[in-house]
């Protein structure tokens, strides 16, 4: 599939099969995430994979919806503050590193015929808690991953001439 196809087969997946995640797979997600550019090349992030039963039900306390729960699997991804570019200006470049790799993720477990979403609405200070992350790192997004039990909707997008001037 060409790239344009890849992009509009992606879509933020709220029902999962209960099928593990090929270990195959999942090592190459990662190193499509490994080769994300980020400011500076600084890579200021940390994936945590939660897959046991005892840390997805740690995990699933920090965002309690039945959609979530169906995922056989999540990612946690963490910004690394002490390790992000910081502009002369003062503007910290962790949040825009951090999307840039979590996007190469989930086209990635879209090539390779998995589903995802971003979760950014969660209890980020509990998530923290529960996993005992230190000071400097931030849960950003929980990504979870599996294979889809629903189908994609029809995506609403503007048209060109809205987005580019």
């Amino acid at each position: 599939m060409n790239f344009l196809e890849l992009v509009k087969n992606r879509y933020s997946c709220r029902a999962y099969k209960s099928i593990n995640v090929e270990k195959e797979k999942l090592d190459y997600i990662l190193e499509c995430v490994r080769f994300a550019p980020s400011a500076v090349n600084k890579q200021p992030w940390l994936f945590h994979i939660v897959s046991n039963e005892e840390d997805k039900a740690k995990l699933q306390q920090c965002y309690n919806r039945d959609w979530f729960k169906t995922a056989p699997m999540y990612i946690i991804a963490s910004i690394l503050h002490d390790e992000e570019w910081v502009r002369s200006d003062g503007k910290h470049h962790g949040n825009i590193d951090i999307a840039i790799a979590v996007e190469h993720l989930c086209l990635a477990a879209t090539e390779q015929g998995l589903a995802t979403c971003w979760v950014c609405n969660f209890n980020a200070n509990l998530c923290k808690e529960q996993f005992g992350l230190p000071e400097n790192e931030e849960p950003a997004v929980i990504i979870p991953l599996g294979y889809a039990a629903d189908e994609m909707k029809p995506k609403s997008r503007k048209a060109i001439d809205q987005i580019v001037k």
